[in-house]
Protein backbone atom coordinates (compact mmCIF):
# COMPACT_ATOMS: atom_id res chain seq x y z
CA UNK A 1 0.00 0.00 0.00
CA UNK A 2 2.74 2.67 0.85
CA UNK A 3 4.32 1.73 -2.09
CA UNK A 4 0.83 2.51 -4.28
CA UNK A 5 1.31 5.97 -2.40
CA UNK A 6 4.50 6.41 -3.03
CA UNK A 7 4.90 5.75 -6.67
CA UNK A 8 1.29 7.67 -7.08
CA UNK A 9 2.82 10.85 -5.57
CA UNK A 10 6.01 10.33 -8.00
CA UNK A 11 4.06 10.04 -10.97
CA UNK A 12 2.40 13.32 -9.48
CA UNK A 13 5.19 15.36 -9.16
CA UNK A 14 6.53 14.15 -12.52
CA UNK A 15 3.33 15.01 -14.34
CA UNK A 16 3.16 18.04 -12.72
CA UNK A 17 6.77 19.65 -13.76
CA UNK A 18 6.17 18.23 -17.26
CA UNK A 19 2.60 20.28 -17.55
CA UNK A 20 4.34 23.61 -16.42
CA UNK A 21 6.99 23.56 -18.84
CA UNK A 22 4.84 22.37 -21.82
CA UNK A 23 2.63 25.39 -20.31
CA UNK A 24 5.56 27.43 -20.26
CA UNK A 25 6.82 26.61 -23.80
CA UNK A 26 3.29 28.28 -25.21
CA UNK A 27 5.24 31.36 -25.28
CA UNK A 28 6.59 29.86 -28.24
CA UNK A 29 3.69 30.56 -30.49
CA UNK A 30 4.07 34.16 -29.24
CA UNK A 31 7.38 34.77 -30.76
CA UNK A 32 6.12 33.10 -34.59
CA UNK A 33 6.68 29.34 -33.89
CA UNK A 34 3.96 27.50 -35.37
CA UNK A 35 2.00 24.67 -33.84
CA UNK A 36 3.93 22.34 -35.94
CA UNK A 37 7.04 23.69 -34.38
CA UNK A 38 5.88 23.77 -30.95
CA UNK A 39 5.40 20.16 -31.27
CA UNK A 40 7.98 19.35 -32.28
CA UNK A 41 10.11 21.35 -29.84
CA UNK A 42 8.17 19.92 -26.93
CA UNK A 43 8.55 16.33 -27.86
CA UNK A 44 12.04 16.44 -28.12
CA UNK A 45 12.22 17.92 -24.57
CA UNK A 46 12.85 15.17 -21.56
CA UNK A 47 11.12 17.40 -19.16
CA UNK A 48 8.43 17.91 -21.23
CA UNK A 49 8.18 13.95 -22.35
CA UNK A 50 8.11 13.28 -18.60
CA UNK A 51 4.29 14.75 -18.05
CA UNK A 52 3.04 11.89 -19.79
CA UNK A 53 5.13 9.19 -18.11
CA UNK A 54 3.87 11.20 -14.87
CA UNK A 55 0.54 10.54 -15.92
CA UNK A 56 0.84 7.00 -17.01
CA UNK A 57 2.94 6.11 -13.87
CA UNK A 58 -0.73 7.94 -11.75
CA UNK A 59 -2.88 5.83 -13.69
CA UNK A 60 -0.71 2.48 -12.91
CA UNK A 61 -0.44 3.19 -9.25
CA UNK A 62 -4.48 3.41 -9.22
CA UNK A 63 -6.00 0.71 -11.19
CA UNK A 64 -3.52 -2.18 -11.29
CA UNK A 65 -4.78 -3.97 -8.32
CA UNK A 66 -2.60 -4.18 -5.54
CA UNK A 67 -1.85 -7.58 -3.31
CA UNK A 68 -3.78 -10.61 -2.23
CA UNK A 69 -6.09 -7.94 0.44
CA UNK A 70 -8.23 -5.81 -1.69
CA UNK A 71 -10.20 -4.61 1.13
CA UNK A 72 -10.41 -0.89 2.01
CA UNK A 73 -9.84 0.16 5.29
CA UNK A 74 -10.50 3.36 7.02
Amino acid sequence: MIARIIFFLIGFGFSTIGFVFIISYLNLLTIGYNFKEYVQFISSNIECLIGPIGLIIVFLSIFIPGGKNNELHI
